[in-house]
């Protein structure tokens, strides 16, 4: 699988770069600022990119509007972003085509390398991938506004889980109940919320993100 890589710290950069290929990437390059990112992503076939979202020369968000920038030149590509911190903004604009295939990271995520890996090949595959501090800011946020719809503990305990991409199994896995069981929580969520049911897990994650990101 072919990776793009942009992170401007040297060693940081050095050590994705080696995990990546330690796990069978090719990392087709490696790069440092938003230019050179630009050209890149204009330049190279890559099944998926790793962007830092702060990039020289503005270290403002220029990886991510580089990102957003090359996905809407090649709708779909398969982009990971890494964030120092939590930015609901960026989650909101990294989502906002509603095309699935993207990944929100908080940087202390790449240092465990199984969940760093695992969140690169969901997003290549197509996937949704967010950093559970963001979901549970959001999560947060609605509960201080007002209550989420009436869900059950169990409810946000799955709707978190959902909403970080993971899948009706993988969520009964992690709950140690069965996969049936996670469908009549996913159908009384979005009964609940009134959004509609889909089979199509990164609507149904963007559908409940947008929805929590609300500010009604």
């Amino acid at each position: 699988m072919r990776v793009l890589l942009a992170e401007d710290l040297f060693l940081l950069r050095d050590g994705l770069v080696r995990m990546l290929e330690a796990y069978d990437f090719e990392v087709v390059a490696a790069v440092e600022s938003g230019p050179e990112l630009t050209r890149a992503f204009a330049d190279l076939e890559v099944d998926v990119a790793v962007c830092d979202v702060r990039l020289p020369p503005s270290h403002t968000d220029e990886g991510l509007q580089c990102a957003l920038a090359a996905r809407r030149a090649k709708p779909g590509l398969p982009v990971l972003v890494l964030s120092q911190h939590v930015e609901q903004l960026y989650a909101r604009e990294l989502l906002a085509d509603g095309m699935g295939g993207v990944g929100y990271l908080l940087k202390d995520r790449v240092f465990d390398a199984e969940q760093f890996i695992d969140a690169v090949r969901r997003v290549a595959a197509g996937g949704t991938a967010m950093d559970p501090q963001v979901i549970q800011q959001l999560l947060s946020r609605r509960q201080s506004d007002r209550p989420l719809g009436g869900l059950t503990p169990r409810e946000l305990e799955v709707l978190e889980l959902m909403a970080q991409g993971r899948s009706n199994a993988a969520i009964a896995g992690q709950l140690f109940v069965t996969e049936r069981a996670i469908a009549k929580h996913t159908s009384n969520i979005f009964a609940k919320l009134d959004l509609p049911v889909s089979d199509d897990d990164n609507r149904r994650v963007l559908a409940v993100l947008a929805y929590l990101d609300q500010g009604r």
